[in-house]
């Protein structure tokens, strides 16, 4: 599995980098980038909660 989260959409609230910060990260202007973009097959469950939990929307699965 692979991720992405999307620049214009992510505002920061950092749900995902809590849900799984094996693979989701804040950059230095506060908003979540992707540290692992090939996902472990060990946080794969947690990636797929982040990104529901994403209330932007701004995580995408692939």
């Amino acid at each position: 599995m692979k991720v992405a989260v999307d620049d214009d959409r992510c505002r920061g609230h950092g749900i995902c980098c809590v849900t799984c910060p094996e693979v989701f990260d804040l950059g230095d202007d506060g908003y979540a980038v992707v540290a692992t973009p090939e996902v472990p097959a060990a946080s794969e469950d947690d990636v797929r909660v982040a990104a529901r939990s994403c209330p932007e929307s701004a995580i995408t699965l692939h």
